[in-house]
């Protein structure tokens, strides 16, 4: 069956509303479907393209935080959302990249976030000088991480 058999066959159980949305019968119930020409007036109308500004991004956030709360989204409407997403996403990774602690720096944040002192990290490591060494950039070893882990209820990951 040629391309061109399949597409008739499909658009033959479509018929186009007012909206310009495709509904299709699919066991009985009519579902919405992808609409190129809907799809297409929507992006003349809003032209999304790479983002390589701050006010061109919170513009597009704006955008797609209208469309993610408007209620009974078309597919065409969805796409878009999601080119939207993808744009922002793309834009905020280069621009605010998350940067990768190291264990001590984790370390130094769940001691902060739990306001936990040196002395108190000495009991569960059983030394306070290597508590201190370690809370200063010093090697954390397997077990210590894994004791510290338990103490904080973390993975060890975090840690080591």
């Amino acid at each position: 069956m040629s391309f061109r058999e399949i597409w008739r066959r499909r658009i033959a159980g479509c018929r186009q509303t007012s909206l310009g949305v495709e509904l299709e019968a699919i066991n009985g119930k009519m579902t919405r479907t992808f609409n190129p020409e809907s799809y297409g007036k929507l992006l003349a109308e809003y032209q999304p393209k790479i983002i390589t500004t701050e006010a061109e991004n919170e513009q597009a956030i704006a955008l797609a935080l209208t469309l993610e709360h408007r209620p009974n989204r078309t597919p065409e409407e969805e796409m878009l959302l999601q080119l939207l997403v993808t744009l922002i996403e793309q834009f905020e990774e280069t621009h605010y990249p998350i940067l990768q602690g190291t264990p001590n720096s984790m370390l130094v944040h769940l001691m902060d976030a739990r306001d936990t002192t040196t002395e108190a990290l000495a009991e569960v490591i059983g030394s306070l000088e290597i508590a201190s060494q370690i809370v200063n950039g010093g090697t954390i070893s397997k077990t210590q991480a894994e004791a510290l882990a338990d103490y904080f209820n973390v993975d060890i990951s975090l840690i080591i």
